[in-house]
């Protein structure tokens, strides 16, 4: 399905900074920023990533920090107060 379609069922651009410790060096952190289309406030396909990280690596989730956006928003959408006309 295209990304297009996928917004206009309720999925927004989701941002994820994630935080997680470093497997040789666990007071260390490092940070990875994921990003995708997921649905909010649920975020299954975030929830599913994570879920993944922890089964599959090593290193040891932190914290994460969730920013979602719609597809319109009212910094995109502006009404133009002029009408021209072109011959």
């Amino acid at each position: 399905m295209s990304q297009f379609a996928l917004r206009l069922q309720g999925y927004r651009l989701t941002t994820a900074e994630i935080l997680y410790r470093m497997p040789d060096h666990p007071d260390l952190l490092q940070t990875f920023i994921w990003q995708e289309l997921d649905i909010a406030p649920r975020f299954p396909v975030l929830n599913k990533f994570l879920h993944f990280w922890e089964i599959s690596l090593e290193g040891k989730l932190h914290s994460v920090r969730v920013a979602a956006r719609g597809l319109i928003s009212d910094a995109e959408l502006k009404m133009a107060g002029k009408e021209f006309t072109l011959h």
